[in-house]
C-alpha cells in the first residue's frame, strides 16, 4: 500500500494532489500544532495570480493566549471580511477563464457559508477538488488513529498503523525522516520531486506553484491529465 501525508492545505498547489493521485491512502494530519507565518505554511493560505503577478488568499485566523492550537482547534477570525475579499479576487481575476463559469455558483456557496473553525472549511473544499478532479484515494484524518509520536516517528507509525509498504514523502521530509527507522520496519520512503507542467494560464507569462484552482479554471476536466 503507497502512503502519503500532509498538513491539510487552503486551495492547495498541483503537486499535492498529485501525490494524493499517486497514492492509495492520503492521510491528513489535522492534529498537529499550525504553522503561522513560516514560508511553508500552506494551512490557510495559497497563491493565485493575476494580469502582473501572483497575489495571497489568506484566511485569518484567530489568535490564542497559549499559543498555536492544533489545526483542528483553530479558529477562524471572522471579524473580517475575507470571504468577500477572496470571492471577488476570483471573480476580478479569473472570470474571463475558460472555465470560471462550471466554479462560480460553487464559489458563491462556499463564501457566503459561516466557517468557525478552520479544518471544515479546508475539507469542504478540498473534497470539492479531490471530486473535480477524479481523484479516488482514501483519505484518512490524523485525528481519528489516536498516533503517538513526534516527528519522524509519528510519521512512522502513522505508516504501521495503516500497513504501508510505500510511504511518499515531500521533499521537505529529508530535513527530519530517519529513514534507518523506517528501512527496519521495511517502509519504503520515497520523496516525491514534483515536476511542474507548464500550463495555458490567462494571462501572459506562465507562474507555477499556485493553487489547483488555476489550473481548473483554466483548463477544466483536462486538469487531471496535466497534473
Amino acid at each position: 500500500m503507497i502512503l502519503s501525508i500532509s498538513q491539510p492545505a487552503y486551495l492547495p498547489w498541483l503537486g499535492l494532489f498529485s501525490r494524493i493521485k499517486n497514492s492509495d491512502v492520503h492521510v491528513f494530519l489535522d492534529d498537529v500544532q499550525i504553522e503561522r507565518n513560516t514560508k511553508t505554511s500552506f494551512t490557510n493560505r495559497n497563491k493565485l495570480r493575476n494580469k502582473k503577478d501572483i497575489f495571497w488568499l489568506t484566511v485569518p485566523l484567530k489568535s490564542t493566549k497559549n499559543g498555536d492550537p492544533k489545526i483542528l482547534a483553530t479558529k477562524i477570525d471572522n471579524s473580517q471580511s475575507w470571504q468577500k475579499k477572496h470571492f471577488n479576487s476570483f471573480q476580478t481575476n479569473y472570470s474571463k477563464s475558460k472555465y470560471y463559469h462550471e466554479h462560480e455558483e460553487w464559489l458563491k456557496d462556499f463564501y457566503s457559508k459561516k466557517w468557525e473553525f478552520l479544518c471544515p472549511m479546508l475539507n469542504y473544499s478540498t473534497n470539492h477538488l479531490l471530486d473535480y478532479l477524479g481523484i479516488k484515494t482514501k483519505i484518512i484524518f490524523s485525528s481519528s488513529l489516536n498516533i503517538q509520536g513526534k516527528k519522524s516517528e509519528y510519521i512512522e507509525n502513522i505508516c504501521k498503523n495503516l500497513g504501508a509498504k510505500t510511504y511518499v514523502s515531500g521533499p521537505y521530509g529529508k530535513d527530519y525522516l530517519d529513514l534507518e527507522k523506517f528501512k527496519q520496519q521495511n517502509i519504503c520512503v520515497k520523496f516525491e520531486e514534483y515536476k511542474h507542467p507548464i500550463y495555458e494560464q490567462l494571462f501572459k507569462n506562465f507562474y507555477p506553484s499556485l493553487s489547483v484552482f488555476d489550473l481548473i479554471l483554466n483548463h477544466g476536466k483536462e486538469s487531471n491529465k496535466i497534473l
